[in-house]
């Protein structure tokens, strides 16, 4: 068989690929994430969470060879840039200046998701590229303004540069356990600088001082009461930001009843009372421990305030119990400086994007430049503030 013998399908849904096939493929990728799971991506449209009604129109492109499926990508056609964290509204303002459209526009990510992974699902290198090309072309047949692939893992940045299309770079903060491991949250501390180690327990000490206390439930044990409750917070944390929350109450009795083993719930209680929560999405188990342990802080929010209660159920809680439990990485999610003195370091992210118009592609080109320039000399900035001792990098 040649090298471009695939057949290529468009669908209007993940659902029309089976689940057990794209997982098979999911797998083999050695940067797998549980929000490109079927039964992830699945309740996001069954939800109307992402979906034509939000801005969010889902095209699932399959390369099948042999009656196999051997390549598989989620692409939306976005009316909008909300909900992806890789921001071009500079690119898009620059379009309505110059009289022309940027919407609609194409994007392969997971819906208001900025974890790095896996987003070309190939079994090979030459079904990655495949896939790429496939993209590009319906970008073309569809006369969208550009394409982009955001949180990209190194594999699929590296398949995306060699095709052509224009690297970008943005920075993330997380959290590396050492090897062998911390044995406790102490041993932790120790490890960090003097001044970031008081100003964690001082921290701590006053959500302790205010009367709460922390409680965590892992995959089906979280109560169907409990999620309702998480719910409420989620929900209002967006309320109070004027805007409705991303993800609808159906998605996440999706993720439930179909992806427990992949969450787990803090829940804070004051005086026997529930008083805000912060849900972590957790890698997927592999018996041949081929996978890092991963946690993903997620979502969060709560009904009162308290001091320092969202650094204590967004970092210090789900740490302890990444060193309890054996977690190698934390991943604190987009942006936020602040998260380094929670221990959190610097990790450069990746996003590919190709852009029909030849001048407008030429600029972005030259902006990436400088851009990527200012991103090195930010990452060498904040590697020099590391909050452990006597260290300039992230601790191996």
């Amino acid at each position: 068989m040649g090298r471009n013998d695939y057949v290529t399908r468009v669908h209007d849904s993940v659902c029309a690929i089976d689940a057990a096939w794209w997982d098979a493929l999911l797998a083999q990728h050695p940067d797998a994430s549980p929000f490109m799971r079927h039964a992830y991506l699945a309740a996001l449209e069954q939800s109307a969470s992402a979906c034509p009604a939000t801005g969010w129109k889902p095209v699932c492109i399959s390369l099948e060879r042999g009656g196999e499926l051997a390549g598989a990508c989620m692409l939306y056609e976005k009316a909008h840039s909300y909900g992806e964290y890789v921001f071009d509204w500079a690119w898009a303002n620059a379009y309505q200046q110059h009289g022309l459209a940027y919407y609609p526009k194409a994007t392969v990510a997971v819906p208001f998701t900025p974890v790095p992974g896996a987003r070309l699902l190939a079994r090979d290198a030459g079904a990655r590229q495949a896939l790429i090309a496939a993209l590009i072309g319906y970008s073309h047949q569809r006369e969208l303004s550009s394409l982009h692939l955001l949180f990209l893992s190194a594999q699929d940045a590296q398949a995306c540069a060699d095709s052509g299309l224009l690297l970008r770079h943005t920075v993330q903060f997380h959290w590396t356990n050492t090897t062998p491991g911390f044995t406790d949250f102490p041993a932790f501390l120790a490890s960090l600088s003097q001044d970031k180690r008081k100003k964690i327990r001082q921290e701590r000490r006053k959500v302790l001082e205010a009367g709460v206390q922390f409680r965590w439930t892992r995959g089906r044990d979280i109560s169907d009461i409990d999620w309702d409750f998480f719910y409420r917070c989620y929900e209002r944390t967006y309320l109070e930001h004027g805007n409705a929350p991303y993800l609808s109450r159906a998605f996440f009795a999706a993720m439930q009843s179909d992806m427990p083993e992949n969450w787990l719930l803090f829940v804070a209680e004051r005086a026997g009372l529930p008083i805000a929560s912060s849900l972590i999405g957790l890698s997927s188990a592999h018996a041949d421990g081929s996978q890092p342990r991963v946690a993903y802080g997620r979502y969060w929010g709560a009904l009162e305030r308290v001091d320092c209660l969202h650094f204590e159920a967004c970092y210090y809680q789900p740490l302890q119990w990444c060193i309890e439990n054996g977690f190698e990485r934390f991943e604190g999610g987009a942006q936020g400086e602040h998260k380094m003195a929670r221990a959190l370091m610097p990790v450069k992210t990746s996003s590919a994007h190709w852009l029909a118009h030849p001048a407008f592609a030429d600029a972005v080109a030259r902006f990436l430049e400088r851009e990527g320039d200012g991103i090195e000399q930010y990452m060498g900035h904040l590697q020099q503030r590391s909050p452990y001792k006597g260290m300039t990098s992230e601790p191996q």
